[in-house]
């Protein structure tokens, strides 16, 4: 028998991410409107079946089954793998007897051969399906599941993970005992946090979601508030150039340097202007401008004296400040005055570690447009938060009142009204110098084309990663500014 194919992805707000909670709510609603709980379950198991049939060649199938729903999900793959041909074998989890509901009836229906869970049950499979627990886990992984898990990994054998790798948090990505790495992850309606999340994105490799016939409009009535950064999340609110305009409907952004460390302004300002600001200045002390003219010619350049007239001429609408700017009581009252003033600002690095010993006074000061660029350590110095990555970004945008991206593998956007978005595309290489202060320059380019901060945040972050994917392995800092016009260019 060959598995037919299974509609992958529902279209409506595909970015949007569901909290385990949120999932709960999406079920019951299906359920609610008239589709029972069995079809739903009977549409996940299919879907796993169908994504293994893809990928591997017929071989012997292990499916660990849990004592819940994920369980539930496992013992349907297996019944339609097994009708396909595969010659699969079940190892349950626990007494057969506690299964209930939807998933003891899918166990009812399963007539093949099953075993109890032990770490040699998955000895000689050429694939293992990991059923056992879902994002909604409520205790560690250990003892027989965990040393199941690790009999397969060790040995190699490809794991295929039911909704998330067994032992990973649907919320956090965190890592609850035990979890291995998955070859293939396939989850349902939407994606959750703990799929973009680290260890959480490691472990589950490539994730797959499937349409097991939830509507989406069910997403109206839970209102998700987190998203997987992605273009749909920000593309309306991006500013295209007409046949009519002109530069000074783009605004203009101030990027203020330092004296010293001259490289860090300069590759923020580039990458301002390659992201769309119509001007660019940077200002620095008068014996520094002769290093920031040598590239490029676009930029424009003032002396710091200059900076209370440029503040007072409202076309100089978004400002940066931080990059090499020395972390000094200097650079903090001049941030506090821009902010104070209104404009749309950028803090990055050193006006961030300015900050560090009064962190009150920087979020009293927030007035305009704010996005804050920390790294976790900077973000520690400021924010005395607790919690995973995605709840510590939330609880520091409120605070601060600005949008909080806090930089890493897993970069969070934060706004303060509570929506986050998690990025996914940036790739390890851009792991190296000057490579913030790129970052810090986007976000002040399509802050000065009027952007909101959070749009503009989010954008910021994912051009960002798609420009470093498209520089490759061996990129350096100078790099990525120029290969910003092909990403923009290829987003239409």
């Amino acid at each position: 028998m060959t598995l037919a194919l299974v509609k992958m992805g529902p279209v409506a707000m595909p970015e949007a991410l569901l909290t385990v909670a949120e999932m709960g709510r999406a079920d019951a609603a299906a359920i609610a409107g008239g589709t029972p709980g069995a079809v739903l379950m009977e549409a996940a198991g299919r879907a796993v079946a169908v994504a293994v049939a893809r990928r591997w060649q017929p071989c012997p199938v292990v499916v660990l089954c849990g004592p819940g729903n994920n369980g539930g999900d496992g013992y349907v793959a297996a019944r339609w793998l097994a009708r396909a041909g595969w010659p699969v074998t079940v190892a349950r989890f626990g007494d057969p007897a506690r299964l209930a509901g939807d998933a003891a009836h899918h166990a009812r229906l399963w007539s093949g051969p099953v075993r109890a869970m032990a770490p040699d049950v998955v000895d000689g499979a050429g694939l293992v399906v990991d059923a056992i627990f879902g994002a909604g886990l409520s205790r560690p992984v250990d003892g027989v599941a965990a040393a199941t898990l690790a009999r397969a990994a060790a040995a190699g054998t490809p794991v295929v993970a039911i909704d998330v790798p067994s032992g990973l948090d649907g919320d956090t990505g965190r890592v609850r005992g035990h979890a291995v790495a998955a070859a293939l992850t396939v989850t349902f309606f939407r994606r959750k946090p703990g799929h973009l999340l680290q260890p959480g994105r490691g472990l589950c490799g490539p994730t797959l979601v499937a349409d097991i016939g939830i509507p989406p409009a069910v997403l109206d009535t839970i209102a998700p508030a987190t998203f997987a950064n992605a273009p749909g999340l920000w593309r309306a609110a991006r500013r295209l150039r007409g046949a009519d305009d002109h530069k000074y409907r783009f605004g203009h952004a101030v990027v203020v340097g330092g004296g010293r460390l001259t490289g860090a302004a300069r590759l923020a300002a580039h990458a301002a202007a390659r992201a769309g600001a119509g001007l660019v200045t940077v200002a620095a002390p008068v014996a520094a401008l002769a290093g920031y003219a040598a590239q490029p010619a676009a930029l424009l350049l003032a002396a710091d004296a200059e900076i209370p007239a440029l503040l007072e001429d409202p076309r100089r609408n978004a400002w940066l400040l931080g990059p090499g700017g020395g972390a000094g009581p200097a650079l903090r009252t001049l941030a506090a005055t821009v902010l104070a003033a209104g404009r749309a600002t950028v803090l990055d690095a050193d006006a961030l570690t300015a900050f560090a010993d009064r962190p009150a006074d920087l979020f009293r000061a927030v007035r305009g447009p704010t996005i804050l660029t920390p790294h976790d350590g900077e973000f520690a110095r400021l924010f005395a938060v607790q919690g995973d990555r995605l709840a510590r970004a939330r609880a520091a945008a409120a605070e601060s009142g600005a949008v909080v991206v806090l930089k890493g593998a897993d970069t969070v956007i934060a706004a303060p009204d509570g929506r986050a978005a998690i990025n996914g595309n940036a790739p390890p290489w851009l792991a190296t110098a000057g490579t913030g202060d790129v970052l810090a320059g986007i976000c002040v380019g399509l802050l000065a084309q009027g952007m909101p901060a959070f749009e503009a945040a989010a954008m910021a972050v994912w051009l960002h990663g798609a420009a470093g994917g498209a520089c490759g392995p061996g990129l350096i800092a100078d790099d990525l500014p120029a290969a910003i016009p092909a990403v923009l260019g290829g987003l239409g």
